[in-house]
């Protein structure tokens, strides 16, 4: 299954992993504490409360949220240096402080195919997903 991160249907990722991996319908049932209706209703959905993704994730031994966090690194705006700095001056935040250059192995395939595969130029990479020139030739060298 190709991920598609603009367009996220976390249900049928959780069902393929399932039906990948072989995971048998009364253990899912067990615990995710659902009945089988429930669990078929939930590959439907195309988003899940939290703590009932943070639960697949636990059963099936799958990081759920990196797929989110996947997409945040390569859709979500930037912020400027300066917004950046004015921000921790005015006032810290209580919310842990991540970075968003950390380029898992699944962003960079999806990065380089869009190069190899002529439906982004290595411009338009830099650009729309803020990509530096070095990161971005590096990755072409070395895979």
């Amino acid at each position: 299954m190709a991920l598609d991160l603009k367009n996220i249907h976390i249900g049928s990722m959780i069902h393929s992993h399932v039906e990948q991996n072989e995971f048998e319908m009364t253990r899912i049932c067990k615990f995710m504490r659902s009945s089988e209706t429930e669990i078929e209703v939930m590959y439907l959905q195309k988003d899940l409360p939290t703590n009932v993704l943070l639960r697949w994730s636990k059963l099936l031994q799958y990081d759920f949220f990196r797929v989110y966090s996947q997409y945040l690194i390569l859709f979500a705006p930037q912020k400027s240096n300066i917004q950046s700095i004015k921000q921790k001056e005015d006032k810290k935040s209580a919310l842990p402080q991540f970075r968003k250059n950390l380029y898992t192995q699944e962003i960079i395939d999806f990065i380089l195919e869009l190069v190899r595969t002529g439906k982004r130029t290595k411009k338009q990479v830099m650009e729309e997903y803020n990509i530096p020139k070095s990161t971005l030739y590096k990755w072409l060298e070395k895979y």
